[in-house]
């Protein structure tokens, strides 16, 4: 990651959340703020953003905030006023947080937030006062050493979500972090995604995958960590999560893309699925 600039694959995430805004009606995720922040900087990608053939990505970009916030928003409804986005990015939760009570902490390297807010300001979207920023280098600091130092509370619950971060992690890095979660107080949580191990896919999901493998790789973030669902739920169990549900596509699409009319729907390909684990 070079200093001073957020990574690739999360630049490209929020082109899609601001393209999925445009051209996609009803948005699954209601985000006007993705649009302000890309504003018209990146011409080029927002083109690949809303052709067909991105239709399916698109689609799940906003599926899989829309799904971590609501889960976000069930967790409130039972007295949770503690909100960590890990691996934040261009997120942009905090800028369009409806619950006044709610506390959101967003982790990330120091060089990926000293981009990100170099474009709010470029944008004038103002820092609303619930917000922290969590600059973490993980050679210095641990991840809850960070989050007590920004003022998380750990021994009051709080929910996590960790989008589109899983997949370039080793396996130690994975398991610490599920650890920090899992030690927060009942009634805490998180969401995240995976990318499905390549042998559980369909001859064209594999083919699928292999293209987007090789992308992500020309970018400098190459896959290192899939999972089979099997095994993904005994990590969870094995750091201490007491409830799990896991959902793909088919199961989005039956929360999301119902009866739309312009046909907008997740693929069968299956490449990845979201978690919610709670302690």
């Amino acid at each position: 990651m070079e200093t001073g600039r957020a990574s690739k694959t999360a630049l490209g995430v929020a082109i899609r959340r601001a393209a999925h805004q445009l051209i996609d009606d009803p948005p699954v995720l209601d985000d006007p703020i993705a649009v302000r922040l890309v504003g018209n900087g990146f011409p080029r990608l927002m083109e690949r953003a809303i052709h067909p053939v991105g239709r399916d990505f698109r689609g799940f970009m906003a599926a899989r905030s829309r799904y971590a916030e609501d889960q976000l928003a069930e967790s409130v409804a039972r007295g949770v006023k503690q909100y960590v986005v890990l691996g934040a990015g261009l997120d942009t939760f905090a800028y369009r947080n409806r619950f006044p009570a709610l506390r959101v902490f967003e982790v990330d390297f120091p060089a990926t937030q000293v981009w990100k807010r170099s474009m709010l300001e470029d944008a004038a979207i103002a820092l609303p006062p619930n917000l922290v920023f969590v600059a973490l280098d993980f050679e210095h600091q641990t991840l809850a050493e960070g989050l007590a130092k920004g003022g998380l509370e750990m021994d009051e619950p709080a929910f996590f979500s960790w989008l589109g971060v899983v997949p370039y992690l080793t396996l130690d890095a994975f398991r610490a972090t599920l650890g920090v979660v899992a030690r927060m107080p009942a009634g805490s949580g998180m969401s995240f995604d995976y990318a499905v191990a390549p042998e559980m896919l369909s001859p064209i999901g594999r083919i699928a995958f292999d293209r987007l493998s090789e992308r992500v790789a020309a970018a400098g973030e190459p896959f290192r960590l899939l999972f089979k669902p099997d095994d993904l739920e005994a990590e969870l169990r094995a750091a201490g999560f007491r409830r799990i549900e896991q959902v793909g596509s088919a199961q989005l699409n039956d929360l999301y893309f119902m009866n739309r009319a312009d046909g907008l729907k997740l693929s069968p390909l299956g490449l990845g699925m979201l978690v919610t684990a709670w302690v």
